[in-house]
């Protein structure tokens, strides 16, 4: 060997995946976390009424389970992503895997309702950490822009399919193990992403200022507020008043901060107004009536948890590839166009589901269902989208955790409503969570005809 190679200095090890460097762990590992976080946001819904009866849980207990979950992600989402480009996305999506890992063996474990409670917001809190740095892995690994689009698509497929096949896995396993299982599975899902993300090269380390003023009072207001939901009572009088202060300091905070996690600014656009609340409409109408029927299907038909999850199947089953149209359908015509139109099909659906009683067939109330997806499954991905257009680039990872904490919170706000009332009269909270749920997406359907049309 010439003297030359002997003596040249080392080559530094490169902080980032070079283009050389495989991509696929990367891009599975990422995959495999979006799917686990996803998952965890529908798989839970069929196995309530079974985590009810084990743990002596009220009714009014049961929207905890889903919302302690819900509204630590939601919470935690707006900071998150600065979190992840200090410490680096590969270091913050190991440390998120290991914790969600650890918290879904405690939720099978739990002896009872409070320590299922605590252990389902500490996997939120994880969540929230997994969900900005899986997104930043497959971008740190693509250096070609056609190919990380690819790749993108890809890692939100993964979470799609796991939002469709959610009711049926949660059904199945509760059926045949128990409701822990619901739980169990996540530990050789997550145990499988951190041995790929062991192929994946270290992130760098970015400077990113955290706003931990605006993320205390953020997530003190929504605790609140969902606390005032579900509980009711005097006491709600007094949360509701707390999520009123925390929320006013929010906004002061956030508009004094030299960098604000939420820049108010942004709502000036019309866009993304309308992309947020559209947004927070489609997770109200989507995310309650899948809670609210998947204990209509168990406590009122009788079903099993494996029978509530099969109905959920032909609405679940076709949002990747609604998806897909939906894509296309923009690029043709402008996203305008599929915004407008899935939301009329969804309160379409929600009006027809008004028909579903007990004596409807089991196939009439499974294809009801089916607009609903599809008008959400239409609308969400050119709202998205539009979204991120709209804002400056430097603003993008900003507006994404944005729109997902929103919807997030909305979703949650939903489960704690729709939850209350269910608590009282199961029929009489189906009917005025389709109701909310079309009326809301009615106004955001008339405010999205703001948007601009196709360009060019």
């Amino acid at each position: 060997m010439s003297s030359p190679v002997r003596t040249a200095p080392p080559v530094p090890r490169p902080l980032t995946a070079p283009p050389e460097h495989s991509p696929g762990p990367a891009l599975t590992a990422a995959m495999l976390g979006f799917a686990l976080i996803t998952l965890d946001t529908s798989v839970v819904n069929v196995a309530l009424p079974a985590i009810g009866a084990d743990l002596r849980a009220g009714m009014s207990g049961l929207p905890w389970v889903v919302d302690s979950y819900t509204l630590a992600f939601a919470a935690l989402l707006l900071s998150s992503g600065a979190l992840a480009d200090r410490v680096g996305a590969s270091r913050a999506y190991g440390a998120g895997v290991v914790l969600f890992t650890l918290a879904s063996a405690a939720c099978g474990i739990a002896p009872g309702l409070p320590a299922l409670l605590g252990a389902r917001a500490v996997q939120g809190v994880a969540a929230a950490v997994m969900l900005p740095a899986s997104l930043a892995l497959v971008r740190e690994a693509y250096g070609d822009p056609g190919r990380r689009a690819r790749a993108v698509s890809l890692w939100a497929a993964g979470g799609t399919v796991a939002v469709a096949l959610g009711p049926v896995a949660g059904g199945a396993l509760t059926t045949a193990w128990s409701w822990r299982g619901v739980f169990f599975v996540n530990l050789p899902l997550g145990l499988a992403a951190l041995v790929l993300l062991a192929r994946v090269a270290r992130s760098e380390r970015r400077p990113a200022p955290l706003d931990l003023p605006g993320q205390v009072t953020a997530a003190a207001a929504l605790g609140a507020l969902t606390f005032a939901a579900v509980e009711g009572g005097p006491e709600a009088w007094w949360a509701l008043g707390v999520a009123v202060v925390s929320f006013a300091a929010f906004l002061l905070i956030e508009a004094r901060r030299k960098h604000p996690m939420v820049p108010l600014g942004l709502f000036r656009n019309t866009t993304v107004t309308v992309a947020v609340t559209a947004g927070a409409a489609n997770s109200v109408a989507f995310y309650g009536m899948v809670f609210v029927f998947s204990l209509f299907f168990q406590q009122v038909l009788g079903l099993s948890a494996l029978g509530a999850g099969l109905m959920f199947l032909p609405m679940t089953g076709l949002l990747a590839g609604v998806n897909v149209l939906s894509a296309r359908v923009a690029a043709r015509y402008g996203a305008k166009v599929p915004i407008v139109v899935g939301q009329v099909v969804a309160v379409a659906g929600l009006l027809g589901l008004l028909t579903v009683d007990a004596d409807s067939s089991r196939a009439a109330q499974a294809l009801l269902l089916v607009p609903l997806a599809l008008g959400a499954g239409f609308s969400l991905p050119p709202l998205i989208a539009s979204m991120m257009e709209a804002v400056p680039a430097e603003r993008a990872g900003t507006a994404a955790g944005l729109l997902n904490a929103i919807r997030q919170t909305a979703g949650g706000l939903a489960v704690a409503v729709f939850g209350s009332l269910a608590a009282r009269d199961l029929t009489t909270a189906l009917r005025t969570g389709l109701l909310v749920s079309a009326a809301l997406l009615t106004m955001t359907t008339l405010a999205s005809l703001r948007l601009p049309g196709r360009r060019g």
